[in-house]
């Protein structure tokens, strides 16, 4: 032992082995209590860790795997094959009796809502006209732009046809089309008109070929140049002044610039494999007179935006003398019925719609399919 003031010091035996401060029985409790907590709270942020990694490979797992699996076979069935028959058989006897001539306006002159949906330009040609709303429904404030893309269209006129009596059809993008066989059919009226994306590839069957006047909008435009192959026509719907741009950068082949493209809510094509004299503009007060009729029917009063469906069948009340209709109707009585004939969506879906009042367009659609003023070849009305 050697001692010095004040202090001692126990010399080490030479195999003894020194003490670990963790062992040290002279260290204070409060400071092996502090030690403990924070083995455990390393611990239990490893843990942490552990569990976090899992959970988000288990999200990621359950978002991904699906879309690399095989897509489930669709086993809601619409019709029997005897109901499709007899639609078939129907519609046979409409395309082998004569055209008759005015019949679907004489029909909707009964009517007294409804007449009001006759007499009206199809397409813009001179001018602006008098708009007092903005698009959809008028021109307001693009009175520029609608003259600076007319100038670009070689014709305004209507489609080439017979101009005795045009036996015309509406295919819509029902559901109820998927598998009634009407492709064959629908290719052998005057007129088809369809809207928007509406595919005819691959659906030739039910859907038929041909297109005389593809309705759209910029965004709905079909992206693939088949599509474009055996239609005569394109016929701009104006939701926006910018889609008169778009029309007119499609048409001259002038890229509209990027900040343009900014503004469309998704994604447009910048051609169409189709000459200048092919495209049209809609006449917006088909829109508005439509949506005026529609106002009748509706449980409740505010501005109508008309469906792209409904105001092709005011189109062909312009232009044809006989209007069928085929893949119109929604079922919203089957929610998992299929509410395109060309995707999987199912009608569901449609409750989340706000935009369009459909159920204002039924009432509508089935008065002038009682009236007889069209056909539904579908059976859907």
């Amino acid at each position: 032992m050697v001692t010095l003031k004040h202090l001692s010091v126990k010399d080490n035996e030479e195999d003894s082995v020194p003490l670990l401060p963790e062992a040290s029985s002279s260290e204070n409790p409060t400071t092996q209590h502090w030690r403990a907590e924070s083995r455990e709270f390393f611990l239990s942020r490893r843990n942490n860790l552990i569990l976090s990694i899992f959970l988000l490979l288990s999200c990621y797992s359950a978002l991904l795997v699906p879309a690399y699996l095989p897509a489930p076979e669709l086993t809601w069935t619409n019709d029997s094959s005897n109901e499709t028959l007899v639609l078939l058989n129907h519609s046979a006897a409409l395309l082998s009796q004569s055209c008759r001539s005015g019949w679907s306006v004489e029909r909707v002159r009964t009517l007294s809502t409804p007449a009001g949906l006759l007499k009206i330009p199809v397409f813009l040609e001179n001018g602006t006209g008098d708009w007092a709303l903005p698009p959809p429904l008028g021109l307001q404030g693009t009175e520029d732009m609608v003259a600076q893309a007319l100038r670009a269209l070689p014709h305004t006129g209507l489609p080439s046809g017979s101009e005795t009596c045009r036996k015309c059809v509406v295919v819509g993008s029902g559901g109820i089309l998927h598998g009634k066989n009407l492709g064959p059919h629908i290719d052998q009226y005057d007129i088809i008109i369809r809207m928007n994306n509406a595919p005819v590839l691959g659906f030739e069957k039910d859907a038929g070929s041909r297109t005389t006047i593809r309705l759209m909008y910029p965004e709905g435009a079909p992206s693939l140049a088949q599509e474009y192959k055996s239609t005569e026509m394109v016929a701009l719907v104006v939701f926006k002044s910018l889609d008169l741009a778009w029309l007119t950068s499609v048409v001259t082949s002038e890229p509209l610039s990027w900040w343009s493209k900014l503004w469309f809510w998704r994604g447009v094509i910048d051609s169409i494999p189709l000459q200048p004299e092919n495209f049209r503009i809609l006449n917006p007060e088909i829109m508005y007179r439509t949506g005026q009729v529609l106002q009748t029917y509706a449980g409740q009063q505010r501005k109508m935006v008309p469906t792209l469906g409904i105001s092709a069948v005011v189109l062909a009340l312009q232009v044809c003398d006989e209007v069928s209709l085929a893949g119109f109707g929604y079922d919203l009585q089957h929610p998992g019925a299929l509410l395109h004939y060309y995707e999987s969506l199912r009608m569901d879906a449609m409750k989340t719609q706000v935009v369009h009042d459909i159920s204002a367009e039924t009432i509508l659609l089935r008065e002038l399919v009682k009236a007889g003023a069209v056909q539904d070849l579908t059976g859907a009305l």
